[in-house]
């Protein structure tokens, strides 16, 4: 099952920024970046419990090429105390930032 992805702008100032830097370092590498954070949060949307929590309920999923980690929480806001599994349209799942793996994220 597939759960709401939701976009920090901070995650998306840091795609916008780290693409436009691979393009200057290299013509079509910036598709390549993009495609590879795209791979890596797909893959949080089927699997957001897979990864670890790391800091303050936020887990990092690293993308298979490029040296950057995808930070996210999985809010999972199950109010009813029932088990209605069909009921999941309070889980989400915020992506807060990509960084580089050489960045300190509490920084």
């Amino acid at each position: 099952m597939k759960y709401q992805i939701i976009y920090h702008t901070d995650a998306e100032n840091d795609i916008r920024k780290n693409k436009k830097w691979y393009k200057e370092q290299q013509a079509g590498l910036e598709k390549r970046f993009s495609l590879a954070v795209k791979e890596t949060i797909s893959y949080i949307s089927v699997n957001p419990l897979l990864f670890e929590v790391k800091y303050r309920n936020t887990r990092v999923a690293f993308t298979k090429i490029f040296p950057f980690g995808v930070h996210y929480q999985f809010d999972n806001n199950n109010n009813n105390n029932n088990n209605n599994n069909n009921n999941n349209n309070n889980n989400k799942i915020i992506i807060l930032t990509i960084l580089h793996t050489s960045k300190n994220p509490l920084v």
